[in-house]
């Protein structure tokens, strides 16, 4: 059984709220209320300004994940923001004005994105609403990106006589394409979610209302693999987007050859020869997922 949140481990602030482990939102069902094991929900808590990421926010968020990732009981990390309008609705824009380029430079919470980014734990962006500007580049720094049908996402900078400053024009480049990212970067254009998800931003769409339910699913699902080779899979991915192809398959290589000999990977070897359910390394055993798959609800059109 899983043991009760202990508030204290991980203590939000009044920009940033952390649930460890993250508990399933109330649906109706039996499930509601459950406790997600391994995994911490991180939410943004600005709702009256549409969760917009001041500097504050920004550093808050940066420490709180970096504390996550450290903490070994962690293994996943789902983002969302609070109410249904919005994940981000961008920077506030009250405070960039304010901004010079020195103090830009200087900026702790500029360099929020980044350090979220580098997390080695895998992070999920649940998206409500609004995620633009800023938004769209913290969705964009987590691995995955679950969305809901009322999504939208976009890098509107250029409206404001500046560009992306979060790895909006990388992220997003890397992500859809050199073609329609110069198109969204330099018009503005908002997609909602079912072009973020043909263009591959988004990882899937789901309906509005089970956006964060899909996400802890989603998240769980990985929680409960092996966490060495999670973070190792991460790692490969990653570096597809910083590595040369050559130094890419070297680093997969190095990657793949240390896993050998860990007691996950002998386990997990030894119950596929003995057709028989892994026992995870530090992991109480499930012979079958904790949770069965959510019936899926037809979106219309």
């Amino acid at each position: 059984m899983t043991d009760a949140p202990d508030p204290a481990r991980h203590p939000g602030t009044d920009l940033v709220a952390v649930d460890v482990p993250a508990r399933r939102p109330s649906s109706g069902d039996e499930e509601a209320g459950a406790l997600v094991d391994g995994v911490a929900l991180v939410t943004l808590t600005r709702p009256c300004a549409l969760n917009a990421l001041s500097f504050a926010l920004l550093t808050d968020l940066a420490r709180i994940v970096e504390a996550l990732d450290a903490d070994p009981e962690v293994r996943v990390i789902v983002i969302t923001g609070a109410g249904m309008r919005a994940f981000a609705a961008g920077a506030d824009i009250a405070e960039l004005a304010e901004q010079t380029p020195d103090s830009l430079a200087a900026s702790e919470g500029l360099r929020g994105w980044e350090r979220v980014a580098a997390a080695r734990t895998p992070t999920i962006a649940a998206v409500r609403g609004y995620a633009l500007g800023g938004g769209c580049e913290l969705a964009m720094a987590c691995d995955l990106l679950v969305a809901g049908s009322d999504a939208v996402f976009g890098q509107p900078e250029i409206k404001l006589g500046i560009i992306p400053g979060g790895g909006g024009t990388q992220r997003l480049t890397r992500a859809i394409g050199a073609a329609r990212a110069m198109e969204l970067i330099l018009t503005g254009r908002p997609i909602h979610a079912d072009e973020a998800a043909r263009l591959g931003l988004a990882t899937k769409v789901v309906p509005a209302e089970e956006t964060l339910a899909a996400a802890l699913d989603l998240a769980a699902e990985i929680a409960a693999l092996p966490v060495g080779a999670v973070r190792a899979a991460k790692a490969a991915v990653r570096a597809v987007a910083e590595l040369p192809l050559t130094a890419g398959i070297q680093l997969e290589g190095t990657l793949f050859r240390e896993r050998f000999g860990t007691a996950d990977q002998v386990e997990g070897m030894r119950a596929f020869l003995e057709k028989r359910s892994p026992r995870w390394e530090g992991r109480p055993f499930h012979p079958a997922p904790p949770h069965p798959p959510r019936p899926r609800k037809e979106r219309p059109g």
